[in-house]
Order: C-alpha cells, then structure tokens, then sequence
C-alpha cells in the first residue's frame, strides 16, 4: 500500500551532503486511528540519513481541547506539541529538536476578538510559538476537497477575516497560507494590505492536478509562473518549497507499484522549484518535507535527496539558506547547526 513501510523500502538511497544542516520548517504531529505521527515516527524519519538538526511543527487540527469555548479548543494542540518539544530538547531523544518552531490554528474569522486564542497560544508556548496557519484552500469543484478549517470562499479577502489577520502584527506573529493555485492573487492582495505581517507561502501555493485541472499542468503552471512572480514582489512574503508530492497535486506516485526515486521527483518537480527560487531568491525559500502528509507519496531521506539534487548547482552560502538559514530566521529559531 501507498505510504506504508513496506511499499517506501522498495526505493533506498544514501542520503546525499549528509553533514548539510537542515532544518525542517513544516511537518505535522497526530494520533488519527489508523494512522500515528508521533515523536518516535518523526525522529525515525529525521533521522534516515540527512542532517535535521531541527523542525517547525504546523498545525493540523490535532489534540484540540475537548472542554471550554470551542474558539480556544486548538490551544490544545499547542500544548500537547510544546510537551513534545520540552521532551525532543531534553536531550534524550537525540540531536534533532523536535518542534523548536510551533504554528497553531486560530479561526481569524472571530475578528478582533481572536486575540483572546493568539494570547492563550502564546502562554501555552512563550518560547517556541511564532504564528498561525488559517487554511483557506476551497475550489468551486466537490472533486478537490476544501481545508480542514472548511473556509469560505474568497476568506482571504472577507472583512471580518482582515480583522482577526490584523491581530496577527499586534502580537508579532506570522501567518502561514496553505490555499489552492487560483487563490494565489487573493494573498498576493492580503501580503500588500498587512506588509508589516511575516506570510509563509506553503506548498507551492497548491497547484491542483485533479478534477478539473487533470491534464493541464502546462497551462497551470504558466499561469502559475505569473501570479508567483507578483506575489514574490511584496517583501514580506517567504516560500516554502515542498508538498507538491500530495494526492491533489496530481503527479500520482502513490498510484505506483513503487515510489519514486529521488531523481524521478527531480525531473518532474524541478522547474516549480526553480522558479520559486528565482523569484523569491534563496534567502527568502526554505525546503519543507510537508510529513507525514507527503509520506504518501515518498520516503524522507529520497525526498530531502531530491532537494539536495535540485539545490546541486547553488553556492554554499546559497544552500545554507535553503536548507536551514531562511526557515531559522522566518521562524525566529535559535541555532541549532
């Protein structure tokens, strides 16, 4: 099966550069039933080969309280993965330190009055949390599933929504855009309406391949090309590159008898990521694995080899701000390396 074990040991490498430092600044923490991502099945990943000296964990609506007002229910998750963190820096469970960085969910669409969960979040955690991630992905087409925090169309642009998002600068955090490749406009309008609010554009913004965008990623990334190339103008936008190997994304490795090898995530992958790179420079983009969601598709240590092919040609000094040095700094890390 797709993602398990058995199906992602068909394909080993040695990791490539395995003294590059890296830091990891998007990966989740969860116990669905079926399906575990804990500290043992993260370090287990980290620690296949590459350097991780650390990671960001992002939200993904795990360990919500189950008491009290249902606005402050996700600073539950912020305690649990601080607990997680307090346990990964005591040293015990190796050199990597385990969710250094904490993003947490906060519904933006309560207005001002969120600033009620960002105070509490940041009690929960006064060291480690730096921002929230509201998911706004939603397409018109019931074949591309909406985010888990089930947004409305157009959230990006709603009042109420720049309402709450305007907390954000008040507290000194980031915001961290997971959407779908149409909406990239609409945050490219956000980032310039708030420029004093750090943003993190995840995944490459979501380029779609299913439904009704199957069969045309030329056309989509063309178009793709364009809107990146004007989000990257306003200066307080960063790039994650990574978690384009999702189910949605359409490239269907986990329909394969096999996962890809790190050179066959190259060839197809490559020119989103160098384009990413040459918009936004390599001072502003930081390498993601998005685990446990693209484990579907491909092991952490083929995956970070695929990075570090497609990083192959960069300066040293290049590299270190792809790897660790750009997430370090969004994410206001201590060092690690």
């Amino acid at each position: 099966m797709a993602g398990d074990a058995a199906w992602l040991a068909k394909v080993q490498e040695a990791a490539l550069e395995p003294d590059l430092p890296i830091v990891d600044p998007h990966h989740h923490l969860w116990d669905h039933p079926g399906s575990r991502y804990l500290l043992d099945e993260l370090l287990k990943d980290t620690g296949s080969g590459h350097n991780v000296v650390a990671t960001v964990f992002m939200e993904c609506a795990a360990m919500y309280r189950a008491d009290g007002p249902v606005r402050m229910a996700p600073v539950g998750e912020t305690e649990f993965v601080n607990g997680i963190a307090a346990m990964s820096a005591s040293g015990l469970y190796g050199k990597t330190r385990a969710c250094a960085g904490i993003v947490g969910f906060a519904d933006l669409t309560l207005g001002a009055p969120v600033a009620e969960v960002l105070e509490a979040h940041m009690n929960a955690a006064p060291d480690r949390f730096r921002g929230i991630r509201h998911a706004a992905g939603w397409d018109r087409d019931d074949r591309v599933r909406k985010s888990h925090t089930n947004p409305t169309e157009h959230l990006l642009l709603d009042s109420t929504f720049r309402e709450g998002y305007a907390q954000l600068g008040k507290f000194g955090m980031s915001f961290d855009s997971w959407l779908y490749h149409p909406q990239i406009p609409e945050l490219t309008d956000l980032a310039r309406a708030f420029p004093d609010i750090p943003v993190i554009f995840d995944h490459f913004g979501g380029p779609l391949g299913i439904g009704p965008y199957e069969g045309k990623r030329d056309a989509i990334f063309a178009q793709w090309k364009k809107d990146v190339a004007e989000l990257a103008k306003c200066p307080n936008v960063n790039a994650k590159l990574g978690g384009i190997n999702m189910a949605v994304n359409g490239f269907g490795w986990h329909k394969n008898d096999k996962p890809p090898t790190s050179s066959e995530l190259t060839a197809a992958t490559r020119d989103w990521y160098l384009h990413m790179i040459d918009m936004f420079g390599p001072e502003r983009c930081m390498f993601e694995s998005n685990f446990p969601v693209d484990k579907l598709s491909v092991s952490y240590g083929v995956l970070w080899n695929s990075f570090k092919q497609i990083a192959a040609g960069f300066s040293a000094n290049e590299k270190t701000a792809l790897f660790s040095g750009t997430a370090s700094r969004v994410y206001r890390l201590p060092s690690f390396a």
